[in-house]
């Protein structure tokens, strides 16, 4: 019984080593395939946000992937999710996309245009301020400084309504990286 189980433990070994050297041969055999055409000219990037506080939480994800049809012009989408936390005030999420356009006169310089359509659903605790949920649009141009992969500027919403936006005031600064 003892030698049986040895003699099927060795074959057990020995399949999973020929079976190892087999799938290394025939990986070897196939070269990668290299990226089509279109892929070779698609970046992706995006944005990461965090702030907490004694009171206060807020995270954001924000991917977004660009095509680079040359030197100066590119074209892409994003989407965006951020959430919101005051402790015993309110919480909101939104969520949304985008369609951005870059282009750079000159290799430091980066001028913007893009369209955000974001869906804002907040909640109020212990108030009585009614629960709301809705769209906003925010339609930006901008410019900033372009280094390699980073481009620090600032971006004007010609849509800004204080009432409804979910930024600040009409003028935001950013930082966008795209690889």
């Amino acid at each position: 019984m003892k030698i049986n189980s040895i003699n099927n433990l060795k074959i057990i070994i020995s399949t999973i080593v020929i079976s190892f050297f087999i799938t290394s041969s025939i990986a070897q055999d196939n070269p990668p395939k290299e990226k089509s055409e279109f892929w070779k000219n698609v970046r992706f990037g995006g944005g990461l946000g965090l702030s907490t506080g004694t009171n206060f939480f807020s995270a954001t994800l924000a991917p977004s992937a660009i095509y680079q049809f040359d030197k100066t012009f590119s074209l892409g989408v994003g989407l965006n999710g951020t959430y919101n936390k005051s402790k015993n005030l309110f919480s909101s999420t939104i969520l949304g996309g985008s369609i951005i356009g870059l282009y750079n006169p000159i290799q430091e310089i980066q001028l913007s245009g893009e369209f955000e359509q974001l869906n804002v659903n907040q909640k109020f605790e212990g108030s009585s301020i009614a629960d709301r949920n809705y769209w906003v649009p925010a339609l930006f141009v901008g410019g900033g400084y372009r280094t390699n992969n980073v481009t620090v500027g600032i971006r004007y919403d010609l849509l800004y309504d204080d009432t409804k936006s979910v930024y600040a005031n009409a003028w935001v600064p950013f930082v966008r990286v795209y690889f």
